[in-house]
């Protein structure tokens, strides 16, 4: 992957117009004083054109997070702001060196939270009955080690995240910032959402959101893009919820029933190629299909063909669910050729490291399978 989003590429004089018409048509649909947000998303599908500078704009209202009144957007962006400070303060707090650790659930009522440093409880702030080698141990002490546990994973996956890029990872000052950030939202996400809490691969999800609303050209949205990114990662989250329910993995509506869907798309629409993946070279879609729609197709394209998909992925009214599987079952047609000529292990590499490929053309096969 690229160590930034690509640039977009010189355009014939064609698509040159069509991408300054859309700009246009996006621009006067967000000046509007109301919002139509059904002409938002037919013209969001297509993608959002880059230079329009709106994309952190269309995307909080493709997820509810502004409301389509744009009078009322001041108003509602600083009580989601002011809500998410709160958030911070009950549980990450203020810790030694800067670093978010752990307090929220886990903190003491008895003022000792402040001795929390480093995720990692002073001697002194451990009641007897807490301790480790207690024999009856407490719920209060599984929970602080359930969190110490969680946190260290998030703070393991943040570092992995998008390492090519020197708007994630690096020595940088601003490279740290967003990590931390990053950290501040799936802790909070996973102490607010005990059922969930946090699953590897989230930090994934987040770094679209992430990237897109801090950088915008609003320098005032830019500094409050953890908050907002918090809540569009937890309205994106509602619809996605049950791929991430390990109990429900084998339900109808977990992943397992996820992918049956995918296979079932498949069959309608190429059913050979269907039949020899699952039947004659039986590659399972879970080797590689898992991947494709828990992670939202992150991880198969370069970075800045990811925010041209999920432009429109964010586009469906219904959200982003139906048409990720529509794009998936694309991402197979595409490569129907190879598929069928290739035998288990090589299907299974082709899969699991998809090929470049144009996403507008497979946006627009995705599209036809409707």
């Amino acid at each position: 992957m690229a160590s930034s989003p690509r640039s977009p590429q010189p355009a014939a004089p064609a698509q040159a117009e069509l991408e300054i018409s859309r700009q246009s048509r996006i621009l006067a649909a967000l000046s509007k004083k109301v919002i139509d947000l059904d002409e938002l998303r037919m013209l969001s599908a297509q993608g959002v054109p880059d230079g329009a500078g709106v994309r952190s704009t269309v995307w909080k209202l493709l997820l509810g997070y502004l409301p389509s009144d744009r009078e009322l957007w001041e108003q509602e962006l600083a009580k989601k702001r002011s809500q998410y400070e709160a958030f911070k303060d009950e549980f990450l707090g203020n810790t030694v060196g800067g670093n978010s650790a752990t307090r929220g659930s886990e903190a003491h009522s008895d003022g000792n939270a402040e001795h929390v440093e480093n995720g990692f409880l002073d001697r002194s702030v451990i009641a007897q009955d807490e301790h480790p080698l207690s024999i009856g141990k407490t719920k209060e002490w599984d929970q602080f080690v359930e969190n110490s546990e969680m946190i260290e994973q998030v703070d393991r996956d943040v570092k992995r995240t998008h390492p090519d890029m020197h708007f994630f990872c690096g020595d940088s000052s601003f490279a740290k910032s967003n990590q931390e950030s990053l950290k501040n939202i799936l802790i909070i996400f996973a102490k607010l959402n005990a059922g969930i809490r946090y699953v590897q691969g989230m930090n994934e999800i987040l770094a679209p959101l992430f990237f897109v609303f801090r950088d915008d050209p609003d320098y005032k949205n830019a500094n409050f893009a953890e908050a907002d990114s918090f809540f569009c990662f937890v309205e994106l989250l509602s619809g996605l919820r049950d791929n991430f329910c390990q109990k429900l993995d084998n339900s109808a509506v977990g992943i397992q029933g996820t992918l049956s869907k995918l296979m079932q798309l498949l069959r309608k629409y190429d059913g050979e190629l269907q039949h020899h993946l699952e039947i004659t070279t039986e590659v399972n879609p879970q080797f590689y299909a898992f991947r494709w729609i828990t992670l939202l197709l992150t991880q198969e394209f370069n970075f800045a063909d990811t925010i041209h998909i999920w432009d429109t992925l964010l586009s469906d009214p219904d959200g982003p669910q139906e048409t990720l599987l529509r794009i998936c079952c694309a991402m197979l047609i595409l490569v129907r050729k190879r598929l069928l000529a290739g035998d288990f292990t090589s299907n299974l590499k082709l899969l699991q490291s998809y090929p470049p490929t144009n996403i507008g053309h497979l946006l627009y096969v995705a599209n036809k399978l409707q």
